[in-house]
């Protein structure tokens, strides 16, 4: 995959998640900054940090879990680790941190 390939998937899922954020009930804070950064801040004042890696091509979530790395596998974005997709590893982290459920997927 190519740099601009890559920075157009990053930019979609990132959006994607923007979108269900914007979407969702729960008292969340977020913000989608320049440069792929996505930020949520729940209620508890602890943090997800959503961005695109372009050397590693990768997106990288950094939550109160932990760190996680996403590879794309050709049609979703996969755990460097356990191969868990995206979208539900998110909507797991962030309903742990929000204390309801947040869905992306």
């Amino acid at each position: 995959m190519d740099d601009s390939e890559f920075n157009a998937l990053a930019d979609a899922t990132l959006a994607k998640i923007d979108a269900a954020l914007e979407a969702c009930a729960a008292d969340i804070d977020f913000e989608l900054a320049a440069g792929g950064v996505l930020e949520i801040e729940f209620a508890d004042g602890s943090k997800i940090i959503i961005n695109r890696h372009g050397v590693a091509k990768e997106i990288w979530v950094a939550a109160r879990a932990g760190g996680f790395h996403f590879r794309w596998d050709g049609e979703v974005w996969r755990d460097t680790r356990d191969c868990a997709e995206l979208m539900q590893k998110l909507s797991a982290l962030a309903s742990q941190q929000a204390g309801e459920p947040v869905r992306f997927d």
